[in-house]
C-alpha cells in the first residue's frame, strides 16, 4: 500500500475491535481519515467526480465540496462502510499486483461473472455495497486471502 494512503488510516481503525461506525463520535472521529484516504484511492483510480461521488454515495456536488475539503459534516455508517471496502480493495490490489495494474484494475471491462463484462467501479456503482462487498471478497480471494 502506498506511504501516502497507509498513513491516512488512524490506529483505531487498525487495532483488532471490530468498527462499527454505528455511534455519531466514532463517524466523527473517523471520517477526516476515511475522506483523506477515498481521496487518495480516487486519484490512485483516476476516477471521474460523478464516479467517486456514486461509490461514495454522495451528490456529485457534495463530492466537489469534499473534494476540495470544504465539507465538515461527519461521514453516515454506510458511507464510511462503502471507504472500508474501497480501501480494502484497495489494498488487496496493492498486494496482487506489483506493477500499475493494481491502480487500472478497478476501470478495465471484465469477463468474470461477478462484472458481466463491465469494470469493477462500474459494477460497484451499480450494485452499492453488497457489490462493493463482493468485490473486495473477490480481490482477496484472488490473491489467496481467503
Amino acid at each position: 500500500m502506498p506511504r501516502a494512503l497507509r498513513a491516512t488510516i488512524p490506529e483505531a481503525v487498525a487495532s483488532s475491535v471490530p468498527q462499527t461506525f454505528a455511534t455519531e463520535a466514532d463517524r466523527g472521529r473517523l471520517t477526516p481519515a476515511g475522506l483523506r484516504a477515498v481521496r487518495k484511492v480516487v486519484e490512485h483510480w483516476k476516477l471521474k467526480g460523478h464516479e467517486a461521488a456514486a461509490l461514495l454515495g454522495v451528490s456529485t456536488s457534495t463530492w466537489d465540496r469534499i473534494n476540495a475539503g470544504k465539507w465538515d459534516s461527519s461521514l453516515s455508517q454506510d458511507q464510511l462502510t462503502r471507504i472500508s471496502a474501497i480501501v480494502g480493495i484497495f489494498k488487496g490490489l496493492h498486494l496482487l499486483f506489483a506493477d500499475g495494474m493494481a491502480d487500472r484494475w478497478p476501470a478495465l471491462p471484465n469477463k468474470g461473472p461477478l462484472f458481466g463484462g463491465h469494470s469493477p467501479v462500474k459494477a460497484m456503482i451499480d450494485g452499492g455495497i453488497p457489490m462493493m462487498l463482493d468485490v473486495r471478497r473477490y480481490v482477496d480471494a484472488l490473491r489467496g486471502g481467503l
